[in-house]
């Protein structure tokens, strides 16, 4: 239900004032009252800015975009503005079940020269998000986006987090390493240049967070931020002659997180609230759009790899561990003589052991606009009617807005056929899952595939991923690489499997490790009852984005404390007061003392008066199931 509350504000052909040392400024507020913007023309030029917690985390930043040539809000003139409130509650899935979508938004009708514009802001309790919407002057018409105009100037001397990559697959996979710099320096500090991907997140102070982003990515390029030496973030764009748009141009949401601890920027959903709410026709049923965990054959490539009767066994392991899905990956087409017919005969297989089937494609064999996607038509028709349950679409390697176009149409399209869809090498997620709740996952995160590929994932970009990438959900890390951990050990690697939130959860590490090495059968417990999506999740005391990541999330009746931890080893009291009241079973995985590939197992009574003891190794890590007793 949305309970929506409009007020027009009397203010019809206001003239912003034009002079540098005098304004009209329009405030804006969250409905707690914590965070203000304001929106005022100085110099013809349209700014805001933004406060929060009475500081200022955003100061005089530029507005509009530049169409066509044309200066989208030069000499601006306010001709009204109208005021709402949104109130209404969805259901989401990854961090907790029930989204709750608050805020005041502020419509400011603009013109500028001749032409009518708008710019919708929307304050949340946890950020702040404004969009331009361009109306066409005629049907068909077709404008060219040269620009953005758009800045975000950011204070100086405090940390930013961002992921670096030294190569050009940084800015076309979002797959880098998460580090962390100085806000002046953002701009000169990596070797690729000073264009970075969101989400950028800024350590404030006082245990205050901002994150800079976008949201409801349609009909769009991608936002990149190009960081000045002024301290702006310049919004980017991978085509730089522009893109084009045929009539109505609604850009998505710059979304500016703020959050007063660690807690409320993992749980924020203004991503999503931001993203319309789903077709009720196309998905007027979703009973098949179901979370689960997938085994993957990708990891092993042992002898018979990518064969009918290799991923069979797949499936056969999957049923074993109580897994709902198994990913077919990169090869059955080429190397199957007889593909759809022994894909069928795949699916059916699994279908009898209560498994579902994920198919591997490769976007640029079936990205052709031109045909009105034809192509992508018979192949998905061809795998629907295999009885797979989902795709895994790969290689996009891009956020231009031809890509963003095919990413939406395969959604709508594999919705149609009721398949889910994984996207891979793809940017991050903008909340597309709202919209299109068939997106199970995506990857746009550098994550364990990478150790495979000798570039081994480091303890300390585990933590931080859960407190940057980690808080815009789908996050398919495919985590758990018992047999290639890096510099990490066991029991880091089962945590990172409850520690990131993905709906569809793929496990790297061979299936036949996980049930027949004796080594791993205090592990194998966890491994089985490892939840896809989490009812609450809650971020504990003694969590940094630098050192380590504490989680207690609950999934039905049962608790789970999870903690992933970087290079300094540490003794941790974890406080339990989040459990009900009651006596409580912890079953313990933990990093055993001499050797990063054992854990100790152990159980214990605990209950919400007594914090828990926790030791965590260099690399180490540590998970507890809590059952009541």
């Amino acid at each position: 239900m949305k309970n929506i509350i409009k007020t027009v504000v009397p203010c019809f052909l206001l003239m912003f004032m034009q002079t540098s040392c005098s304004s009209t400024e329009k405030s804006m507020q969250s409905p707690d009252r914590k965070i203000n913007a304001e929106i005022k023309a100085v110099d013809g030029h349209l700014l805001y800015s933004v406060s929060f917690m009475g500081k200022q985390t955003i100061t005089d930043s530029q507005l509009g975009a530049v169409i066509d040539a044309d200066t989208i809000g030069k000499s601006p003139i306010l001709e009204r503005v109208t005021q709402e409130e949104i109130t209404e509650q969805y259901d989401t899935r990854g961090f907790h079940t029930k989204a709750s979508n608050h805020c005041n938004q502020y419509t400011y009708h603009i013109i500028s020269g001749n032409y009518r514009f708008k710019i919708q802001f929307r304050l949340y309790d946890d950020g702040v998000a404004f969009r331009y919407i361009m109306p066409k002057t005629h049907e068909g018409q077709v404008r060219t986006v040269n620009r953005e105009l758009t800045t975000f100037r950011v204070p100086s001397g405090i940390p930013v987090w961002f992921f670096e990559r030294s190569s050009d697959w940084k800015l076309k996979t979002y797959a880098g390493e998460w580090t962390r710099t100085m806000s002046d320096s953002l701009h000169c500090i990596s070797s690729n240049g000073p264009v970075q991907g969101p989400i950028l997140l800024y350590e404030l102070g006082d245990e205050n967070y901002m994150g800079i982003t976008e949201a409801a990515l349609y009909n769009y390029s991608g936002m990149r931020l190009e960081a000045w030496s002024n301290l702006s973030l310049q919004v980017n764009f991978t085509e730089k002659e522009g893109f084009e748009i045929e009539n109505d141009i609604t850009t998505p949401w710059r979304v500016i997180i703020l959050a007063p601890n660690l807690n409320a920027l993992v749980n924020t959903d203004i991503i999503t609230n931001l993203n319309p709410a789903p077709d009720t026709t196309l998905f007027a049923d979703t009973e098949w759009i179901k979370p689960g965990r997938s085994v993957w054959s990708w990891w092993t490539e042992k002898e018979g790899y990518m064969t009918p009767e290799y991923e069979k066994e797949f499936i056969n392991m999957a049923s074993e561990l109580g897994y709902e899905y198994t990913t077919i990956d990169e090869g059955w087409e080429k190397s199957w003589p007889d593909k759809w017919a022994q894909l069928k005969e795949l699916c059916d297989y699994a279908r009898e052991k209560n498994v579902g089937v994920f198919v591997w494609k490769r976007s640029n064999s079936i990205s052709d606009p031109n045909n009105n996607y034809a192509v992508m038509s018979s192949f998905l028709d061809s795998v629907a009617m295999c009885g797979a349950s989902g795709l895994k679409i790969d290689f996009m390697d891009s956020e231009d807005k031809k890509t963003i176009d095919f990413d939406i149409c395969a959604l709508k399209m594999c919705a149609e056929r009721h398949l889910m869809v994984n996207f891979h090498g793809c940017q991050k997620p903008s909340g597309e899952i709202r919209t299109y709740p068939n997106e199970i996952t995506r990857e746009g995160i550098r994550g364990l595939e990478l150790n495979k590929m000798k570039q081994p994932i480091s303890p300390e970009h585990n933590v931080a991923l859960i407190f940057t990438r980690g808080i815009l959900n789908n996050s398919d890390y495919t985590p758990i690489g018992f047999s290639n951990p890096g510099n990490t050990t066991w029991a880091h690697q089962i945590a990172t499997a409850y520690a990131f939130t993905s709906p569809l959860t793929t496990i790297a590490e061979d299936p036949a490790m996980l049930l027949k090495d004796t080594r791993l059968s205090e592990i194998l417990p966890f491994i089985k009852d490892l939840p896809s999506t989490w009812d609450e999740t809650l971020v504990l005391p003694g969590s940094s984005i630098d050192g380590t990541a504490i989680l207690a999330r609950r999934k039905g009746e049962k608790w789970y404390i999870t903690a992933v931890n970087g290079t300094k080893a540490k003794q941790l009291s974890v406080p339990t007061d989040f459990l009900p009241v009651g006596e409580w079973m912890a079953s313990i995985v933990e990093d055993a003392e001499n050797s990063p590939q054992a854990t100790l197992h152990r159980t214990i009574s605990v209950d919400r008066n007594t914090p828990l003891t926790i030791n965590l190794a260099p690399g180490g890590g540590f998970v507890a199931k809590l059952t009541l007793k």
